[in-house]
């Protein structure tokens, strides 16, 4: 972490601790002293096989937890092919995905879709394809987000009118 951010050892430890803080008041387990690095791109891939099948939301729990929690490698086809079961997802489906490169485009798309937007670490949200919340924030940062992008939303229009039509005030009308 503290290669890939270009800080300091102390510093990289204050980020662990603020995520692992910050999980642990949402009630959930980080465990990076356990956690396995590893390639992903098979679990995306996965994710969309889960996708399909109404299982996704399953599927990103139980790899998180595989990862953040239980220390398990899910760079690693068996584990995947375990966790993605514990999910829900059919053995058989399972392993025809990992043996193949099914979903591989899928995911290349995804890559591309995230560099296009500037996303460059995880965690990173995206809301209404406009407004970007990079690491772990706390509730309060994602909720001021969400507002925001709410009340651009949904700002009134104003088009020219006559003056005296309903809602118009000066040169223009709330529509």
């Amino acid at each position: 972490l503290a290669a890939k951010y270009g800080v300091s050892l102390a510093d990289a430890q204050a980020m662990i601790d603020r995520m692992t803080q910050t999980a642990a008041g949402a009630g959930l387990t980080f465990r990076f002293d356990i956690a396995q690095p590893g390639n992903t791109f098979d679990a995306h891939r996965l994710t969309h096989l889960a996708s399909e099948r109404g299982l996704q939301q399953e599927l990103v729990e139980r790899l998180f937890s595989a990862t953040f929690a239980e220390g398990q490698a899910i760079g690693d086809r068996e584990v995947l092919l375990g966790v993605a079961t514990e999910a829900g997802l059919d053995a058989g489906e399972v392993a025809d995905v990992l043996a193949s490169d099914a979903f591989a485009a899928a995911v290349r798309a995804d890559e591309q879709e995230a560099a296009a937007l500037g996303i460059h670490a995880v965690p990173f949200f995206v809301v209404d394809r406009t407004y970007g919340v990079s690491g772990a924030q706390p509730p309060d940062v994602l909720l001021g987000v969400l507002e925001r992008a709410w009340a651009d939303a949904h700002r009134p229009l104003v088009v020219s009118g006559a003056p005296d039509a309903p809602g118009c005030e000066g040169d223009g009308c709330a529509v």
